[in-house]
């Protein structure tokens, strides 16, 4: 199955914002349920380490990200780690909500463009389930992006190009008929597009299909890391499994090589 760069809904400008934050909302929501992003600790735990990073910079962060959950895993001391969640279209109150209910975890409240990250952000980057988002020379330039700021990067997927990860994606588009009561920060403009005008589902099903089939598999990442120029950084590529989880993730992660 090769990749196909179709586009979701979501991430589009004339999407209507309010929405938009209604879906990463559903979407944080599900990461917080399923901690679906607990197996990648000990890889993000080792680069951290290796870079000597004590703060984050999350990339397309949606409503939050995996923050909540992964942040406990990668220390100890809840204040070592100190998580800086941005996004090109942030919605304010999620990461407002995720803040008041964590320690270490503040948000960036201006834009913010993977490929153009402000100078401002320094420190190593992660990004969850949005790699995918971009064309070949928007990814390619995400990365150039941190080696030409000799910034530490760790990109994670949880979608995959198959057949199975599709059809799941339609027992995802369910779920907002059974969780959206649950889903913080309440709004009742959300119980409109979900059970009244299915919009939420829709477009969950839709992103989620198109979200498969635009992922990055690792040899399409490698080949990406080959066409970097700049800095000799140490690359690690591949699909991680934990004994917990039967879901690979894919995963790419790069920081400067240690001086000799």
């Amino acid at each position: 199955m090769r990749r196909v760069q179709l586009i979701e809904l979501h991430e589009q400008t004339w999407f209507p914002q309010s929405i938009r934050d209604e879906i990463t909302d559903i979407l944080q929501f599900g990461l917080n349920l399923s901690n679906a992003y607990a197996p990648t600790a000990p890889l993000l735990q080792r680069a951290l380490r290796s870079t000597r990073s004590h703060v984050v910079i999350d990339l397309c962060s949606g409503g939050g990200g995996p923050w909540l959950g992964l942040s406990r895993k990668l220390q100890g001391n809840p204040l070592a780690l100190q998580i800086c969640l941005t996004d090109k279209y942030p919605n304010l109150k999620a990461f407002e909500n995720t803040e008041a209910m964590s320690e270490g975890i503040t948000f960036y409240p201006e834009s913010v463009d993977a490929t153009n990250v402000p100078v401002e952000l320094r420190s190593f980057r992660t990004m969850f389930t949005s790699f995918h988002h971009f064309r070949r020379e928007e990814a390619l330039a995400i990365l150039q992006s941190s080696v030409g700021a000799g910034q530490g990067i760790g990109i994670f997927e949880i979608t995959r190009r198959s057949a199975v990860a599709i059809g799941l994606m339609f027992l995802w588009a369910l779920t907002p008929f059974v969780f959206t009561p649950f889903v913080r920060p309440f709004r009742w403009s959300r119980l409109l597009w979900t059970y009244v005008i299915p919009a939420i589902p829709f477009v969950l099903l839709f992103d989620g299909v198109v979200s498969c089939l635009r992922t990055y598999r690792p040899q399409e990442l490698s080949e990406l890391i080959d066409e970097l120029t700049g800095a000799e950084y140490q690359w690690e590529i591949g699909e991680h499994k934990s004994a917990s989880s039967k879901v690979p993730i894919t995963y790419l992660m790069g920081y400067p090589r240690p001086s000799a």
